[in-house]
Formats: structure tokens, sequence, C-alpha cells
């Protein structure tokens, strides 16, 4: 315990009278002293008094100077500390003295602990994580500075301080050591501070992690009007983000298995991966804290949902850990999504959705934490999940901006976007080296690695293809000239069988409608997938035609979609489908020029031909008019 300077009592001489910091504990006490004291209790026999939060005993009504109420002050002296720790006091009444507030422990915070290895401090926190080993039991412990874990052994495998549990405020004391890379606390003792004392550290920890949660204030790297109606939301979402790491919540991120789905989620992950560096000694807490999934449908399918779920779950029981925050990037912002998250809702899980596709805010909105999306300010799919991913990325940790500044190229190539910053972004990639064929090649490589990563995230690999947080242009440039031309390759074959099966027609408003059985005139179960093999197709044929064209690829109960100078308006669709077929199944969604439509099989001919009708309305849009750029998302 630390004194501050003395402060004048009823006089500025006699004996010294300590006031105690509400956190000080019994060591704070000691026998023959005196002690600002509060009566917290009367009885028949005398009153109990608090000197701090945490100390409290009897003075005997024999002790007494006077007559008490709860709540009135007086001076005590310890006069006994019987062996089960409890305390009596006896009564003084100097006529002068002088007041000394004594502070609680040294101020040591996580931030100091590198300098204090070898030596045993004194600590405040919450636990924001228990986790279990075949050893001690560790507990993450965060103050106003950072996160760090704090070894307990009870017995090889079993629990520690077994009443102590999430969330707890606690004062530990122990050995500072340095392990992993990082420090750890050995502990010596570790105790549950309730009341006022853990209700002011609250109140301090909250004002602290509310200042470290602000985002950085970044320029976007190019300047878009389109953009700027986005920037105030992504803000909330870094802040959000960096709060949630900060609290020790996981985040679980799901994206869509693409090229804009990677370019929107590996920044995103190396940003918080930074930012959890910064904030946790442990050197594994990104390992633990981080997880990017992709996903394989353009909406959070049941299935992922369930996994999710379940390893959330297991988490949280075998290592301690909160329920994550689920993060949704390129994909999310439909009714398709809402079973998948009123699942969630049972656990109070928050979920943020980051997406281009065209939304149903009034179906998933009630169910979000946050939505970003380019639709809700009256823009469109054009401004891709992976331009708005990068400056998210870069609110959170602005000194990645240098290994991102292709990477929105990357992403409107992958996705087809004609946006009006897309020269600025390709100019931007080309002051770091990267002409537009080279930029299309990364989107390919990413996109075909994906495909045979299933539903591994691929880390290093697809970061060394994308080149972020890559230590080796040379292999990044032989990895994605390798996977490029494997993709073309097999596209190109492909093709080849199902040219002879593709039908045409010309539509009322002169486009040309390319069909194909994506079922029975293609190879199944390989690479390209039937979407990416109807994106070939169409591409091929918007090449030879130069005119608008739009490509349907079906199966028994699908239908992936692609248009070029039509504006289909593809949810608008679906939307009109459902009601006028309510026994057909019908669902789907995506852009004006891209998406897909499920329905049940027995209705198949019925909806095909309703939706070619549908097509054959539809207006004519030069500026939706492009030459052959990616295929887009399955």
């Amino acid at each position: 315990m630390t004194a501050s300077d003395s402060e004048p009592g009823d006089g500025d001489s006699g004996p010294t009278v300590y006031d105690l910091d509400p956190r000080c504990d019994h060591e704070a006490v000691e026998a023959g002293e005196l002690y600002h004291a509060t009566v917290n209790g009367v009885v028949d026999y005398g009153v109990f008094v608090d000197i701090s939060d945490q100390v409290s005993g009897l003075v005997h009504e024999s002790n007494l100077l006077g007559d008490y109420q709860v709540g009135d002050k007086l001076i005590v002296e310890l006069d006994d500390e019987r062996e089960n720790g409890d305390l009596s006091f006896v009564e003084r009444a100097p006529a002068t003295y002088t007041t000394e507030a004594v502070e609680y422990g040294a101020g040591t915070t996580v931030a100091d602990l590198d300098e204090h290895v070898g030596a045993t401090v004194h600590l405040e926190g919450t636990v924001v994580g228990i986790n279990q080993t075949g050893g001690p039991t560790i507990f993450q412990v965060r103050d106003e500075t950072g996160v760090v874990p704090c070894a307990a052994f009870e017995d090889a495998g079993v629990r520690a301080y077994p009443d102590i549990e999430l969330d707890d405020v606690v004062r530990l004391s122990g050995h500072v050591e340095e392990r992993n890379g990082g420090v750890q606390i050995e502990v010596e003792s570790l105790d549950r501070l309730e009341g006022a004392t853990a209700e002011q550290f609250r109140e301090r920890l909250e004002a602290a992690l509310e200042e470290a949660a602000q985002p950085h204030d970044v320029e976007p790297l190019v300047e878009w009007e389109s953009f700027e109606p986005l920037y105030e939301d992504l803000q909330d979402v870094a802040h959000l983000l960096r709060k949630t790491v900060l609290e020790g919540r996981p985040i679980r991120m799901r994206h869509h298995a693409d090229g804009d789905g990677i370019c929107a989620s590996v920044p995103l992950q190396l940003a918080l991966e930074r930012f959890v560096e910064e904030t946790y000694e442990d050197s594994d807490a990104a390992r633990h804290m981080l997880k990017r999934l992709p996903s394989k449908a353009p909406f959070y399918e049941l299935e992922d949902v369930t996994r999710d779920l379940n390893f959330a779950l297991e988490d949280r029981s075998r290592n301690g850990q909160k329920l994550p925050l689920v993060l949704m990037l390129d994909n999310g912002s439909t009714e398709e999504d809402v079973p998948a998250y009123e699942n969630l809702a049972h656990y109070d899980i928050p979920i943020v959705v980051v997406d281009h596709h065209h939304p149903d805010p009034e179906a998933v909105e009630p169910l979000l934490e946050a939505h970003v999306n380019p639709y809700l300010h009256g823009e469109d799919y054009r401004i891709t999940t992976g331009m708005l991913c990068v400056e998210l990325a870069r609110m959170i940790a602005p000194d990645l901006t240098d290994d991102l500044r292709h990477v929105p190229a990357v992403a409107g190539l992958s996705d087809r976007s004609e946006a009006e910053a897309m020269t600025d972004y390709l100019d931007l990639a080309s002051e770091e080296g990267y002409d537009r064929e080279q930029l299309r090649e990364i989107g390919e490589a990413l996109d075909y690695a994906t495909n045979y990563l299933r539903y591994d995230d691929g880390g290093p690999l697809i970061t060394d293809v994308l080149n972020v947080d890559c230590d080796d242009r040379d292999r990044h440039e032989e990895l994605v000239s390798f996977l490029a031309d494997r993709s073309e390759r097999d596209v190109e074959q492909q093709l080849e069988y199902a040219s002879d099966h593709v039908e045409h027609e010309r539509l009322a408003n002169d486009a040309h409608l390319y069909k194909i059985d994506v079922e029975n005139h293609v190879r199944r179960f390989t690479y390209p997938a039937p979407g990416k093999t109807t994106g070939a197709i169409h591409d091929r044929k918007v090449e030879e035609t130069g005119e608008p064209v739009i490509t349907i690829g079906y199966g028994p109960d699908f239908a992936v979609l692609r248009s070029d100078g039509v504006r289909l308006d593809i949810p608008e669709m679906v939307e009109e489908l459902r009601e006028e077929f309510p026994g057909a199944g019908v669902s789907g969604g995506g852009h004006l020029v891209v998406g897909s439509i499920k329905f049940v099989r027995g209705k198949r001919e019925t909806i095909l031909e309703a939706l070619v009708e549908k097509m054959a309305d539809a207006e004519l849009d030069s500026d939706l008019q492009s030459s052959a750029s990616l295929p887009h998302e399955e």
C-alpha cells in the first residue's frame, strides 16, 4: 500500500488517522493504528464499521464513546484480529489529528507488466476468459490497458478458484513471468470484488474501453461521392468490432467463398488480428478470438449456423469463452438469412452484416446489431463488399494500408463492378505494380483455390495469393500464375463439354437468351461449379455478340442468372414469382444483373417459362453492358 501526501484533519498535529482507499484489504490494516470508519450496522452489543469496502469489524459497546446510527463517522483503532479473520476496533477521539489517504496497490496495469517481469504485482480487472488446461486454470483478466493470462494452479486439470466466473471483477496478486513472447501472471491470490469497489472499476473500465474502441479517422483510398454515405456506417462497425475485441468476445467471420468475399474478409481478419495483438499479452489470443469461415451459398445456411453454434457452445464450455459476435461479409442481407439469425437469437449472439447484395431490411434488421449495405443509401451492388471492408480494415488498423491498396480493384473485377471509382482503383493498383490482367488473374486464382479448400479458410495460402501480409512477392506471383492457369484450363474444358448443349433464342426486347441444363450437360462435382460455368458461358456469348445477353444455367431445382446490358432486377423478379406461384417454393436474390433462384423440382418448367417472360419485358440498359470480365459468384 502507498500513502499520499498528508492532509489536515481536525488539526495539523497529533496522531495520523488513515483514510483507506475503498479497494484496500486486510493487508492495509495494522494494530495500534487509527482509521476513519463508517457505521454500517447497529446491534445491542455495539456497532459494525467499515474502514474500506473490503475491511469491516465490530466496535463493542464497552469501547464506544457515544451513540451512533448507520452512516455516522468515527475514528477507530484496530484492537484485535481473531484467528477466523474477524476484526475488533476501539473508538478513539484525538483532539487534533492529521488525515493521510492510503491508496490501493502500486498502480500496476497490464500495460506496465513488461517492466515487472520477475516481480510480484497486484492487479484489478474483469475476467473475460477462463480456460481449464491439463495443468493450471488460465484466467484472462482485462483492465483499462489490456488483457493478460493469469495461471492459477490447484491440481493438474482441477479448476482453481471455482467460484470465479466470467465478467467478475477481481483483485489478484502474483508473479510476472515471460511466456510465449508475452507475459503471464502466476497467481498467488485471487478474490472477487463486489459492491461499490466493483462498480467503480466497471465504470472506469467502460470509459477506458469506449475510448480505446474509437476507430481511426482515415481518408478513403479514392475520392468517391457514392461511398461517402456509407463511411459513417463503417465507422460504427469499426467501433463495434474494436469494442468486441476489447471486451473479450470472439468474432466468427462468415464470408461468401468468392473473390469479393475474400477481398472483404482477409483484410478485416488481419486488421482485427493486429488489434488483438496490441490488446492481449497472450500470443495465442488471435487464434482463439478470430475465425474466418467461407460459405458456399450467398446466404447463411442452417447447416453453417448449426455448426457455428456447436463450436461456440463447446468453446464456452471447454475454454470459458464468451459466445461470439457473428460477422457476415458479402452475404447476410436477405430474407433467406432469417432462419439462421433466429437460431442465433436463442443465445443472444450479436450479428453484424456488411454486404452489397440487394437487401431485405425489414426482414433482417430487427435481428442485426449493425447493417452496412449500399442499397440502404440509394446505391447498388457496384460498391462491392471488398471495397467497403478494405476501408473498414483501415479504420481498425491503418498501418495495413500499404498492403491493401490493390485489393479494391481485385474485388471490383471479381464482382464485375462497373462503378465509377473502378478507374481510380485500377490506377491505385497500377502504382503497386499490377495491371488489369494481373488483377483479374488474382481473382481467378482466389476463386480456384477457394473451390478446393471447401470449408477451410486457406490461411497463409490465401493471403499469399492475394498478396496481403505476404513476405515474398515472387512466391505470390508464381502461385497466382499457377492457379490462374489451372482455372483457365478447367473452365475451357467445361465450356467444351457444354457448348453443344447451349440453347439460344432472341427475346422480344432484342436481348439474346442462352440456356443450359448444368445438371446434365457439364461435369459435376469439379471446377468450375454450375454458377461459375454459367458465368463462363455468359462471358463467351457477351464477347461473341457484343450485344445485350442473358444467360440461365439451370438444374432440377435452381437457376443461376447472368445479364449484360439488361436491367433484370433479379430480387424483384424473385418476389414477383413467389407471389405468382405460392406453391413453387421460390426463393433467391442477387443484384440487377446477377443472381440465383431456387424452386421445387415439379415447378421447374413453370418457373423458368415465367422467368423468361419477365426477362423479355426487361429494359435494355447500356450502362449495364460491358465486355467479358471475371466470372461472378457461384
